[in-house]
C-alpha cells in the first residue's frame, strides 16, 4: 500500500517558497465558470459534440482542461454523465441519491469558493500553459453527498460502512463488526504518456481501524499534496471501494469533489501568518470574533491548525464583520483575507 501524501508540518518548506509565488491563473478554482446560484453543470444541456447518443465536451479553469461525456444512448430521460467532470456551486449535504455528485458532503458551511468540481472514476485532467510538464502542488478534496450518504446510511446498491450486512439486508446502524470498509481515491500522473513513479492515495473513507472510534468518512475539505507525482502533463483519478458485493463492480457511488487544483496549500498560509495582519478582537474569544476589513467584496477564510478550512465568508462589506465561532473546538485558528493572515485563539 502506498503512502497517503498530505501537506503537513514543516516537511515541505521548500515547496512553500515556490507556492507563494504561484500566479492565480495557474490554479483551477472554477470561479471563471458561470453558474446561477444553487445549480450545476454536468453536460445535460447537450452542449457537447454529438455522436451516437454521446455528447462530448470539456471546460477549462486555470491551466487544467476537464473533459465531460454525457450519455443519452438509452434515451434522454435516462441521460447521465458517464465520464469526466462536472462543476457546481450547490451546497447541500443532506439530499439523498438525486443530484448524484453536485453537493459537497458535509462541507456546505466550509466551501473554499463559490464553485467546485466533481470527478468520476477514471477521469483525467490535461494540463496546459506553464503547468504542463511541471510539478503540481495539490488540491482540496472531499466526498460527494451521494457517496457520503451512501456509505453512512446505505442505499439500494451500497452497504453501510462499518456494517457487516450487504445492501440487500443492511441494518439501520453501524454495528461495528466489519473492519474492512474503505473508499480510496488514487491519483496517477503521466508525462508524455509515461506514468509517474509514484501514485498518490487518499482514503475518502476508512473503517479498517481496530478502534471503531477512528473510523471516518471525510466530510470536510482536506488538502491533498500531489507533488510526489513529479513532473506531469496529465493526471488521472481512480476510485475503488471495498464494497463490491453482487458481482457488478463497486457499489459505492463513484464520485469525488475537489477544488483549487494546483493551488496553494494551507500550510503556506499558516507559516506566513505574521505578515500583513488583520485586526481581530476579542482574542482569545469564545463565541464571536470581530474582524476589521479595509475592503469590501472580499472573502474571509478560517483555517484550523491542521490546515483544514472550517469557515468561509464571501461578499463581505468594508468595516467590522462578526463571525460566530461557537461551534469551533477550542484551539488555534488562522483568519485569511487576501494576502493578510492573523492568528486567534478559540477558548
Amino acid at each position: 500500500m502506498r503512502k497517503i501524501y498530505r501537506l503537513a508540518g514543516t516537511t515541505c518548506l521548500v515547496l512553500l517558497i515556490s507556492l507563494t509565488n504561484l500566479k492565480a491563473q495557474n490554479v483551477s478554482d472554477f470561479e471563471n465558470l458561470t453558474l446561477t446560484p444553487n445549480t450545476y453543470w454536468d453536460g445535460s444541456d447537450y452542449s457537447g459534440v454529438h455522436n451516437s447518443g454521446l455528447f462530448t465536451s470539456s471546460f477549462s479553469s486555470g491551466h487544467g482542461v476537464f473533459p465531460n461525456v454525457y450519455d443519452t444512448v438509452y434515451g434522454e430521460i435516462y441521460g447521465y454523465m458517464s465520464e469526466g467532470f462536472a462543476y457546481s456551486n450547490v451546497q447541500d449535504s443532506s439530499t439523498v441519491g438525486q443530484g448524484f455528485a453536485s453537493f459537497a458532503y458535509g462541507a456546505s458551511l466550509y466551501t473554499i469558493g463559490s464553485n467546485y468540481a466533481i470527478g468520476k472514476n477514471g477521469s483525467t485532467i490535461t494540463l496546459t500553459g506553464s503547468s504542463k510538464g511541471n510539478t503540481l502542488t495539490g488540491m482540496y478534496v472531499t466526498n460527494s453527498t451521494y457517496s457520503g450518504i451512501s456509505m453512512r446510511d446505505g442505499d439500494y446498491f451500497g452497504k453501510i460502512f462499518g456494517d457487516s450486512l450487504s445492501a440487500s439486508g443492511h441494518s439501520s446502524v453501524n454495528d461495528g463488526t466489519n473492519g474492512e470498509d474503505w473508499f480510496l481515491l488514487t491519483v496517477k500522473g503521466f508525462l508524455n504518456g509515461s506514468p509517474s513513479a509514484n501514485d498518490v492515495e487518499f482514503y475518502l473513507a476508512d473503517f479498517r481501524f481496530a478502534n471503531n472510534q477512528q473510523d471516518y468518512i471525510v466530510d470536510y475539505w482536506d488538502w491533498l499534496d500531489l507533488s510526489q507525482l513529479g513532473n506531469v502533463d496529465s493526471v488521472q483519478f481512480l476510485l475503488t471501494s471495498s464494497d463490491t458485493t453482487g458481482g457488478f463492480g463497486m457499489n459505492t457511488p463513484n464520485f469525488f469533489v475537489f477544488d483549487d487544483f494546483n493551488g496553494i496549500g494551507p500550510m503556506s498560509i499558516i507559516d506566513n501568518f505574521d505578515s500583513n495582519q488583520l485586526l481581530i478582537y476579542p482574542n482569545p474569544a469564545q463565541n464571536i470574533i470581530n474582524i476589521s476589513l479595509e475592503l469590501g467584496g472580499k472573502s474571509i477564510v478560517i483555517i484550523d491548525i491542521s490546515g483544514k478550512v472550517v469557515v468561509n465568508k464571501t461578499n463581505l462589506n468594508k468595516g467590522i464583520t462578526r463571525i460566530d465561532i461557537s461551534k469551533l473546538q477550542s484551539g488555534i485558528y488562522f483568519v485569511k483575507q487576501g494576502a493578510k493572515v492573523e492568528k486567534f485563539i478559540k477558548q
